[in-house]
């Protein structure tokens, strides 16, 4: 199964649109995939709740697609939280992941990828070479929240091409 997670827990926020553009492109592939958002999440603590997602989500998924906004330089703090409490062999060994990065700026959060990357190796998660920065996002939808940029949607298609093959 494919895991697409928005990783971050502002309420509507342009990451969500970028994953759930991610998961019908899929869908369109005939890939099964899921979607979590970490709106609401408490990840600041092992709980019920976080530790049901853990094991109905995280965990049985192979392959996960992450769609990261830029905070700061970086990403954002939610996501590390995640990592930093789950359990990191059930959850993370050995899997593959993709990474993409929104921004409202001009670097796609290439910044933020690398520390991602960096962490998800120690994690000993295997990362996809072609990570995807999409700057200028809040420029790129149509009035259905979704990507009407012809370019965009290209790099999409052939990261998701190349990561399925993966």
């Amino acid at each position: 199964m494919y895991l697409v997670i928005s990783g971050t827990n502002r309420v509507e926020s342009n990451t969500i649109k970028v994953a759930q553009q991610y998961q019908t492109l899929l869908q369109e592939n005939n890939i099964s995939s899921k979607l979590l958002s970490l709106v609401g999440l408490n990840v600041l603590e092992k709980n019920p709740a976080f530790s049901k997602v853990e094991h109905e989500l995280l965990m049985p998924a192979q392959k996960f697609i992450f769609i990261v906004p830029e905070y700061n330089g970086s990403f954002p703090g939610v996501l590390k939280a995640m990592f930093d409490i789950s359990d990191i062999k059930k959850t993370w060994n050995g899997k593959k992941a993709l990474l993409t990065g929104v921004s409202t700026g001009r670097a796609g959060n290439l910044r933020g990828m690398e520390h991602l990357t960096g962490i998800l190796h120690f994690m000993r998660v295997v990362v996809h070479p072609n990570k995807l920065p999409i700057s200028i996002i809040d420029k790129l939808f149509d009035g259905s929240n979704t990507i009407n940029d012809k370019a965009t949607l290209t790099a999409i298609k052939t990261q998701l091409e190349e990561f399925i093959a993966f």
